[in-house]
């Protein structure tokens, strides 16, 4: 008996190691190569697809393992992978894979991890199902199903211990040594348990084999639902952490949220199997997904974002435990569990690939969101009709069918009413690696001025008049009294300038030009560059020598020789999120070695839910320069809008000048608890806004 209890603890230790190991390389991993590819959200998207493949790797190389090795082979060749493994340590990414040219970095991102943890976390995603199939081994009609729900509430811990411990306090670098220790002696403790756990499973299977009868396998409309349950979950997890992050930012308390939530419902369903209640969620599901569906396209899909995530997140979770507590229902014979784990995580596999690559080539906007929230519930009713289990009520499982097939069709017509009606009001949409643009024209009204918009995500990226003799005015965020427009007019009032802009949007920033001038635009997304040269003219009636250099702009700056600028601005968004790359210490250093000693930095910093101000201040402090933030809420005329600059320059004399003498213009708030931020340390957490601007 007690032998058994140290078996099993040995185990339950195990496994929760490893599956902790397992989710806090996650979003650590992604945050460190989050800056080499743009800061976009896609970037986090295509770590899952990774994530996913390779613990379905994990999860073939334990059934292969357990099906065609004896036992003794079984533990000489973990332990020999194990020890290999020990090679790659530590998991810190090479600079090496930092992107050369312009274009989709998905399977850059994909070879990146494969090499940097690729074969650790295979090894880390094999414990909990090899370990659970060689306790059935030894203890022969054992349940294992409670180890994997221990499984999870490892990786629940290591996510939530994340943003609110190691982000925080840790460097990233510090966060990969740690890492890389605690994995090595992981792989000591598991190679003990593995070659005393095989031990006992050995003698154990001479006894077993006779006595218990063969189990058939399980029905391939079983195993296509285990798939499908798990691919859909997979899918809204990804697509639910998608919309949430694009207009924030990609950091990782956005990507923890749902995954946790995510993780929650597999604890919850394994560990107790009488949690899911097919009466309770059944209804929930159809409430969760109608507040869903109201809130992607409720005022042009900018909701508050006090109930907008929590109304995401409560439906990722709804979703989750129908999908996780249908497949424990139609969960195998413990003999089985390895193939039934494959199949989830083949599921899982198949859900990443059809958001993070298939989607941004299929979909000209973020359609994989509504597709996924129409197929959960019509997957649950597939569930009622092939496998509808025990029915207490007579007439219960007539009605349940009946009531999700009419919800479904409901809720795919509301849906696919909602993005025709959205999709007539732009005249184009595109989607690549780095989200979606839309142009859009607006009417002469008697409250708005004829323009033409670029949308990207559910934010303005600029605007063009359409009236010919005013088109080449920059409007929007680019008015006379922003801080971008007072900059350059203190610069042009004293002749030609040569001036450099980080994230181009639909040109606007190329309004300011005159014959004479030198301007370089710097653009990471190639299709923007696209869109701005075929739908607006800023580009093309640009009297300037002007370039724009695909790329992203710390990578091709680092690459260029000072171009002595007198502006450098930095006016990069995806969406309504800044890439927190271009906001490090290191990256104003370089920004100070591309201008003359006069020269000012603007940053553009507007953003509904982020403090960004500290954030430039601390900065701009620490390399001995003044910082000037310009709040304009410019009325004048409708087609400019209110934006946020800070202007950094290494003389202050400058900031005297009569141009920056206003009630908007005021020193740059400091934060004494804001810890500078570095290539190797950021916590957007802490300078998320507490009201709603």
């Amino acid at each position: 008996m007690i032998a058994d209890y140290l078996r099993m603890l040995a185990y339950a230790c195990t496994i929760f190691l490893s599956a902790f190991l397992l989710f806090a390389v996650q979003p650590m991993i992604g945050k460190m190569i989050l800056p080499w590819f743009g800061g976009s959200a896609a970037v986090w998207s295509t770590c899952l697809l990774f994530f996913q493949t390779a613990l379905l790797a994990g999860y073939l190389y334990a059934h292969w393992s357990t099906r065609s090795l004896k036992p003794r082979y079984q533990a000489i060749l973990h332990v020999a992978l194990m020890a290999a493994s020990l090679a790659l340590l530590p998991i810190l990414p090479s600079p090496f894979w930092k992107p050369q040219h312009a274009g989709d970095p998905s399977g850059r991102i994909l070879l990146l991890l494969a090499v940097t943890i690729g074969l650790p976390y295979i090894l880390l995603s094999t414990t909990s199902p090899l370990l659970q199939a060689w306790y059935v081994a030894a203890k022969p009609g054992s349940i294992p199903y409670r180890l994997f729900a221990l499984s999870n509430f490892g990786s629940l811990l290591a996510l939530i211990s994340y943003p609110a411990l190691f982000e925080p306090l840790f460097t990233t670098h510090t966060q990969g040594y740690g890492w890389s220790w605690v994995y090595a002696v992981f792989v000591v403790v598991c190679a003990i348990v593995a070659l005393a756990a095989l031990r006992a499973g050995h003698q154990s299977r001479a006894t077993s084999r006779s006595d218990e009868p063969p189990t058939p396998p399980p029905a391939w409309h079983l195993r296509l639902l285990w798939t499908a349950l798990a691919a859909c979950s997979t899918a809204l997890l990804l697509a639910i952490t998608n919309h949430m992050s694009q207009n924030v930012a990609p950091i990782p308390f956005l990507w923890v949220l749902p995954l946790g939530l995510y993780l929650i419902t597999f604890i919850l369903c394994f560990e107790r199997e009488k949690v899911y209640h097919r009466a309770v969620f059944l209804p929930l599901l159809a409430i969760a997904l109608g507040g869903a569906a109201f809130t992607i396209y409720y005022n042009e899909g900018n909701p508050n974002i006090r109930w907008a995530i929590p109304t995401f997140a409560a439906t990722l979770f709804v979703c989750c435990m129908v999908c996780h507590g249908e497949l424990v229902r139609l969960k195998p014979d413990p003999r089985h569990l390895t193939f039934f784990y494959m199949m989830i995580s083949l599921g899982g596999a198949l859900g990443g690939v059809f958001v993070a690559i298939a989607a941004p080539h299929i979909f000209h906007t973020y359609a994989e969101l509504p597709l996924s929230l129409v197929t959960c519930p019509a997957l649950a009713a597939l569930v009622l009709w092939i496998a509808p289990g025990n029915w207490s009520r007579r007439g219960g499982l007539t009605f349940a069918r009946g009531a999700l097939a009419v919800f479904t069709l409901a809720l795919a017509g509301y849906l696919g009413y909602q993005k025709l009606e959205n999709d007539k009001l732009f005249r184009l949409s595109e989607r690549n690696f780095y989200g979606v643009l839309r142009v859009r024209d607006v009417a002469q009204s008697a409250d708005e001025t004829a323009e033409r918009r670029l949308i990207h995500g559910t934010i303005n990226h600029g605007s063009q008049l359409l009236d010919p003799k005013r088109r080449d005015l920059p409007t929007s965020y680019y008015g006379p009294y922003s801080g971008m427009g007072r900059a350059m007019r203190y610069f042009q009032a004293r002749g030609p300038i040569r001036a450099g802009v980080i994230g181009l949007g639909a040109g606007v920033t190329a309004g300011f030009c005159r014959a004479g001038d030198v301007f370089r635009f710097y653009e990471i997304n190639p299709l923007t560059l696209a869109i701005a040269s075929s739908w607006f003219t800023f580009l093309k009636d640009c009297k300037a020598d002007h370039q724009v250099l695909l790329g992203d702009a710390r990578l091709t700056l680092e690459a260029q020789p000072s171009q002595q600028f007198d502006l450098l601005a930095v006016d990069a968004f995806t969406s309504d999120a800044i890439p927190v790359h271009l906001l490090t210490r290191e990256a104003f250093a370089l920004y100070f070695r591309h201008l003359k000693p006069r020269g000012i930095l603007a940053v553009h910093v507007s953003n509904r839910y982020l403090d960004l101000v500290p954030v430039v201040a601390r900065n701009a402090r620490d390399l001995g320069k003044t910082a000037l933030d310009i709040d304009d809420d410019d009325e004048e005329e409708d087609y400019y809008s209110s934006s946020d600059w800070v202007l950094v320059c290494g003389d202050s004399s400058i900031f005297h000048d009569q141009l920056f003498n206003s009630s908007s213009a005021l020193p740059a708030r400091l934060r004494a608890d804001l810890r500078p931020w570095t290539d190797d340390y950021s916590n957007l957490f802490q300078i998320l806004k507490n009201h709603e601007d």
